[in-house]
């Protein structure tokens, strides 16, 4: 089936990709709002199910945030076989980001550059989407972030909190695009602190009257220098933060062959890969495996996803690697894990996870 998968999307990408990146884009959504997409042939083995923050997931593939900015295709996601999806990134009021041409493909690495900027249709178009579904079921996360005008980016986040509370299976804060300027100063600790704070307060408030309580995921660049990893990250654990997200896109151009390396905006795809493992490892050995990090970056094949899982990572995510590789690779991945569990004698996830940390996070970031 993967293979049959597989030769279906190289006609379909012969397709997309006469399109420009966003039209492509646009397409495959309209695509899934249709219907118009593959389903598993049998259900997910048991061993690629775990529960994390108290949900309980499937196997451990999500799509990352990005892709469904405006909740549009939760269930269609979720269809294909994901184990859990992501919409956002949203922000209180709609903007249209920055100008085009703001995506690029570099077909030579495999690879996408982006400087969207955040653009979304705002809470209230997500939150009538969300609501639409919300009996439906499924493990579906809210990316939040702040307006790139906005005079008080903490109070952003807050409003995210406050009003999808009631349809979020949990919340990623995302303070790591590289495209609204000075939004990744907000990992700076002191800043962090004053953030998580604000957010953590939040949820303690809806909790108390009443709400349910939303696991809250941060999710961090990769171009964190080595000597703040530490104190971001004791930031993070002094707060209690549920989960880790590691990591967005970077402004680095380590192994870029492509003549479009020179853009500007965030690297994703097969270059970030080594990069995002390393931080993912790194991340890992600092929380000591305390803390569930969702692994993304570079992901193009059964092996990477394997190898982000022996890096330290508890769920996965994917975007670009789809755009190159197809809807197969969901399948591709649960067989790859399913076979290493097995082959290994291991009946979960956990058992593998980490194994090879020591080794990732000696590579260079």
């Amino acid at each position: 089936m993967v293979r049959v998968l597989k030769n279906f999307y190289r006609f379909a990408r012969s397709a997309l990709f006469a399109l420009g990146p966003e039209e492509a884009h646009e397409a495959s959504l309209k695509a899934l709002e249709c219907g118009i997409y593959p389903r598993p042939l049998k259900p997910d083995d048991r061993v690629l199910a775990q529960s994390v923050f108290g949900l309980e997931f499937p196997n451990p593939i999500g799509i990352a945030a990005g892709y469904d900015k405006d909740a549009r295709v939760p269930d269609a996601v979720l269809g294909m076989g994901c184990g859990f999806a992501e919409v956002g990134t949203v922000t209180p009021k709609p903007q249209s980001g920055n100008s085009r041409p703001r995506v690029f493909r570099l077909l030579e690495d495999k690879a996408l550059i982006n400087r969207l900027g955040f653009n979304n249709g705002g809470h209230t178009a997500a939150l009538d989407r969300l609501e639409a579904r919300k009996n439906r079921g499924g493990i579906v996360g809210v990316n939040i972030g702040a307006n790139k005008d906005s005079d008080d980016r903490g109070e952003d986040y807050v409003l995210g909190l406050m009003r999808f509370t009631s349809l979020a299976s949990y919340f990623t804060v995302n303070i790591s695009s590289p495209n609204t300027p000075g939004l990744r100063d907000l990992q700076a600790p002191e800043a962090l602190d004053e953030l998580l704070t604000r957010i953590m307060a939040t949820r303690t408030r809806l909790v108390k009257d009443g709400a349910l309580r939303r696991p809250i995921i941060v999710k961090i660049a990769p171009d964190i220098a080595e000597a703040d990893i530490a104190p971001i990250v004791e930031r993070l654990v002094a707060h209690r933060v549920d989960g880790i997200a590691v990591s967005n896109t970077t402004l680095t151009r380590n192994g870029v062959k492509s003549p479009l390396a020179h853009e500007t905006g965030g690297l994703s795809g097969q270059p970030l890969f080594a990069r995002s493992t390393a931080m993912l490892a790194r991340i890992y050995r600092e929380t000591g495996g305390k803390i569930p990090l969702i692994g993304i970056g570079g992901i193009g094949s059964g092996k990477q996803a394997l190898e982000k899982i022996e890096a330290g990572a508890t769920l996965l995510q994917l975007y670009t690697g789809l755009v190159y590789e197809g809807p197969s690779l969901i399948s591709e991945i649960k067989s790859v894990l399913t076979d290493a569990l097995k082959s290994s004698g291991q009946s979960s996830l956990a058992a593998i996870r980490g194994r090879h940390a020591d080794y990732w996070a000696k590579q260079p970031l």
